[in-house]
């Protein structure tokens, strides 16, 4: 209780300087655009007494609302939903990749975070991914093929939820994967779609026979497909449980597929066998009375994100609604300025030291505020120094393309999982092992190792987990219960989703569905960024006149989000994916 005292008093501070930093115009009449908050199909809120289930495919979703159906955590469904996205949404995440986790568990009153991060091999090394005159590599020489792909965490990750927070039996909560990789799957719209568009996945032999047809075009939606590969790893883990992936033929199989010419990696089984998934604390921070807690570095979502609400609640952002002008530009501008603070100081904790506690110092923050023009942007902000920064490091060059998948859930004895997962890029490095894709994690590394004679702070280096966007949150009222659950894929692009549907949800009043269904809006320290056939495009001339460069664009996230009230467990699911909400 003492702990959100001072939070509060900490929103309370920021509010009311903040509102002295506010120019008049803050008390006008907000300017209108034509369906600001529309999205981009209508979706349902669900609500639920006992459990909630949200993940990005149906088949995924009802796998993990049978498994809380029958009386098990969070975390039990959660293997099931994951080990069932690696068949049906296999472009973006798996057992050949990664994750963060956020997992509150209600009898202890507890909150811990799980890093399942993908790590660079020990022969890797910061000059990685440039050419042999020192440049970097365009993005798909470096992704395609085994010098992308990191250690896997996934499979360890999902051991060590089901060992610390499981009820049921492991092998039981294989089957549901198990049974379709078997029987087969319908081919999603959305898998049919992003195959089409594939122009890489084709030159592995393994991946080209399973996602192509015989004559070479790729598998139709409504196609059933089996994978008998993926149930013979499958059977291996029901049996033995991780350690074959880590220490045994599955990684053998993984180590020989990143071998493979052309573009091959330095994986090994010893890279495979040091693997451990790492416990850390969770960033939390204040806003508006609540507590919003998200992933710690190597993740720079849970900091962006803090650092955006910290800066954004000096201002009434309810006053001017989400279809205000006023409130577009505020975001934009929190937005620019917590990504130069990223894209120069997060990285590895374990490699480069990281001013964290400086980084969401309210004075710092409020510092931050006041370098935001009213009425214009200022182009590209440069970091700030936060308290205990060093100016020892220069900003690095990593290209984040959106993929990924959220999975969020609340099970009937309350324990609550936000879980973002990740191959990286569409299908990864585009090389398959044992039934499943690899990911291309180590492109998240800056492919420059420095700058004007100074390290960037997310360089390669062996044995280093490469910065991530994934924002996985989980939010408390000020008595300590869970309040929200969410999360989303999306790259660099997930920290601005998240925040977003943050302020739907506890400025604007929305519910989830509606919250996670708005028109996306943003800045990542560059051109303003708009939703292309959307409202948000009613943005445009109003942004140009304050001189931002304003980009248009698809901004395909694919939202989860739950809301604990009156007793009510209420979800949304993004309209822009095949999300599914189950609950009970």
């Amino acid at each position: 209780m003492a702990t959100m005292r001072n939070l509060r008093r900490t929103c309370l501070t920021g509010l009311l300087a903040g509102l002295l930093l506010a120019p008049p115009l803050l008390a006008q009449a907000p300017e209108k655009a034509p369906e600001a908050a529309t999205g981009t199909a209508a979706k349902a809120l669900v609500s639920a007494d006992k459990f909630m289930v949200i993940a990005a495919n149906p088949l995924a979703s009802r796998a993990g609302a049978e498994v809380l159906a029958k009386g098990g955590t969070a975390a039990d469904a959660a293997i099931a939903v994951q080990l069932v996205l690696n068949l049906v949404e296999p472009q973006s995440s798996g057992i050949g990749g990664g994750a963060f986790v956020l997992y509150y568990d209600k009898a202890a009153g507890k909150l811990t975070s799980y890093d399942g991060r993908e790590i660079a091999p020990e022969k890797a090394t910061p000059q990685l991914f440039l050419n042999a005159d020192g440049k970097p590599l365009p993005f798909y020489d470096a992704v395609v093929g085994g010098r992308s792909v990191g250690v896997p965490g996934v499979p360890r990750l999902l051991d060590v939820l089901h060992k610390r927070h499981g009820k049921a039996v492991w092998a039981d909560l294989v089957k549901p994967a198990l049974g379709i990789a078997e029987e087969g799957f319908t081919i999603s719209p959305r898998l049919a779609k992003l195959l089409a568009a594939e122009k890489y996945l084709m030159r592995d032999p393994v991946a080209k026979a399973y996602f192509y047809r015989p004559n070479g075009e790729p598998r139709w939606e409504g196609e059933l497909l089996t994978n008998p590969d993926y149930a013979a790893t499958l059977k291996i883990l029901a049996e033995h449980g991780v350690e074959p992936f880590y220490k045994g033929s599955i990684g053998e199989a993984i180590v020989a597929a990143v071998r493979q010419e052309p573009n091959p990696g330095s994986l090994s089984m010893a890279d495979l066998a040091a693997y451990k998934v790492i416990q850390r604390d969770p960033v939390c921070s204040g806003y508006r009375g609540l507590k919003i807690c998200g992933m710690a570095p190597p993740s720079s979502g849970g900091l962006a994100v803090a650092q955006m609400l910290g800066i954004l609640e000096r201002y009434d952002l309810k006053s001017f609604g989400p279809g205000g002008v006023q409130a577009v530009h505020l975001f934009m501008q929190a937005g620019r300025l917590a990504f130069a603070d990223r894209d120069m100081y997060v990285a590895d904790p374990a490699f480069v030291r990281q001013p964290i506690t400086g980084m969401l110092d309210p004075v710092y923050l409020g510092q931050r505020a006041q370098l935001i023009d009213w009425n214009a942007d200022k182009g590209t902000a440069p970091a700030g120094q936060p308290p205990a920064s060093s100016g020892a490091l220069a900003v690095g060059e990593t290209p984040e393309f959106p993929s990924t998948t959220q999975i969020a859930i609340v099970d009937s004895y309350g324990n609550a999982l936000s879980m973002t997962t990740t191959i990286e890029d569409g299908f990864g490095a585009r090389r398959m092992a044992a039934g499943f894709l690899l990911n291309n994690q180590l492109t998240d590394f800056s492919f420059v190792p420095e700058r004007d004679g100074k390290p960037v702070a997310n360089r390669v280096e062996p044995g280093k987990r490469p910065r991530s966007s994934m924002a996985p949150t989980i939010v408390f009222d000020d008595s300590g219960a869970v309040k929200m659950v969410l999360g989303s894929p999306g790259g660099a692009a997930i920290i601005q989703y998240v925040a977003q549907t943050l302020l739907g949800m506890i400025d604007w009043g929305m519910d989830p569905q509606t919250a996670v269904s708005q028109a996306h809006f943003g800045n990542r320290n560059g051109n303003a960024l708009l939703e292309d056939g959307t409202g948000a495009t009613g943005f445009k001339q109003a942004l140009e006149t304050m001189g931002y460069k304003v980009t248009v664009g698809e901004m395909n996230s694919g939202l989860a989000a739950i809301l604990v009230k009156d007793g009510k467990l209420l979800g949304g699911a993004d309209p822009r994916r095949e999300g599914l909400v189950v609950g009970n």
